[in-house]
């Protein structure tokens, strides 16, 4: 995966790897699985024999009722009540947490930029912020996730999983990459192509007030403001079943907020203004270049021919479109997405690249049509995905209306 891609990406761990039955223990679950210096777990100290009896049955039984509605299994959900809980239990406010002496100079100017992209979320662009990234938690790993996509090899369909909350999702989150590896050969020995993948951030979708992880803090400052603004946008609109479109907007959102941001704070033509909008052109550029290499694999996939036929020809698709790209970026010497044409290729790769990147430019059509008022692209988009129905072409129906009043 490029370098820089993975520090951009930014996949929703909640949607991925829980359900609601794991929520409604998880903060109980960060306390008991939380230690004092002293090693002594903290429940012991609260809990008689009696209650504690009660507390693990209650447990038990919701993380079954979890595992049972959504597929997963019981030792699944509570890796994941685990993992998530200490995360949230390890919370501190970032107002407290700057004031410390042995923090170093450049990690306390990214955490007051995080706190001032929480502000500028809430006002103007009016996203739901709550308390989420108002507090620090530290990781005490580099990858806090390992997501796992996978697709027929003849054909570009998402495998999907199913969550009681959020409905299907085209991928599922893993706390360790030995797990998310041995459901990937599973997956591989029923004959579809796989990618395992890490991310560094998660959104809670409004359920808990989302900390900002350590390990973000090594990104740049417009790295970490996209990703801040692409999560804040995921407690603002969230459609269950629509895992393309809510990260295809989001993306759209983090990118174009992070370029009003900056212009806001730094001053239009700074370098961190003009950074943001290399960063957003650079979206746009590979989100039409990875649409197009998709109609190419679909046109072949839906021939006529055998399937052999079909999996050897995709290679020669993989190979042009990996060529044309390198050559595209051979006079450039940065780009985010310059790794692409040196991955390995399959149908799994391009439904990763499709979930973030899908119709970027139908986003960015209404923000010009709106006079490039992201706060009305955003009431606008809202509106109209809120109506019901498929969410892209209730956006694409924003377009055809500017057309028929312009």
């Amino acid at each position: 995966m490029p370098n820089s891609w993975r520090k951009r990406e930014s996949i929703i761990v909640s949607i991925s790897s829980s359900m609601s039955a794991k929520w409604m223990c998880l903060e109980f679950m960060s306390k008991i699985f939380s230690t004092e210096p002293t090693g002594k777990f903290l429940f012991l100290r609260y809990l008689s024999r009696t209650h504690l009896t009660k507390w693990l049955w209650v447990i038990f039984m919701v993380l079954v009722l979890g595992s049972t509605l959504s597929g997963c299994s019981p030792f699944y959900v509570m890796r994941a009540a685990y993992e998530e809980g200490k995360i949230l239990w390890r919370r501190e406010p970032i107002a407290d947490f700057i004031e410390r002496p042995d923090i170093a100079a450049d990690t306390k100017e990214k955490l007051a930029l995080v706190l001032a992209v929480r502000e500028y979320a809430k006002n103007p662009l009016k996203l739901n912020v709550g308390r989420s990234y108002s507090t620090y938690s530290y990781v005490d790993r580099p990858d806090l996730t390992y997501i796992l996509t996978a697709a027929p090899k003849t054909e570009l369909k998402p495998y999907t999983w199913w969550f009681l909350v959020v409905g299907r999702v085209p991928y599922k989150g893993y706390f360790s990459r030995e797990e998310a590896e041995t459901a990937a050969e599973e997956l591989r020995a029923e004959g579809y192509d796989t990618n395992v993948r890490t991310s560094a951030a998660f959104s809670t979708l409004g359920w808990f007030n989302d900390p900002l992880l350590g390990h973000l803090l090594k990104y740049d400052k417009v790295t970490l403001a996209e990703v801040v603004f692409h999560e804040l946008f995921h407690s603002t609109l969230y459609v269950k079943g629509a895992g393309n479109f809510n990260e295809s907007v989001a993306n759209f959102v983090g990118g174009r907020a992070a370029i009003d941001f900056f212009r806001d704070k730094f001053g239009e033509g700074s370098a961190e203004h003009q950074r943001a909008v290399r960063n957003w052109e650079a979206e746009l550029e590979f989100s039409g270049f990875i649409e197009r290499f998709a109609g190419a694999l679909t046109e072949l996939y839906t021939r006529n021919i055998p399937y052999e036929d079909k999996l050897r020809l995709r290679e020669a698709v993989f190979s042009q479109f990996k060529n044309e790209w390198a050559d595209r970026l051979a006079s450039r010497s940065t780009h985010r997405f310059r790794g692409f044409a040196y991955q390995p290729m399959n149908n799994a790769v391009i439904i990763h690249y499709l979930l973030y990147l899908r119709n970027l430019e139908i986003f960015e059509s209404i923000y010009q049509a709106e006079g490039q008022n992201l706060v009305r692209t955003i009431a606008v988009i809202r509106d109209a995905v809120e109506k019901g129905g498929e969410p892209f072409e209730q956006v694409r129906g924003l377009i055809d209306k500017h057309k028929a009043s312009s």
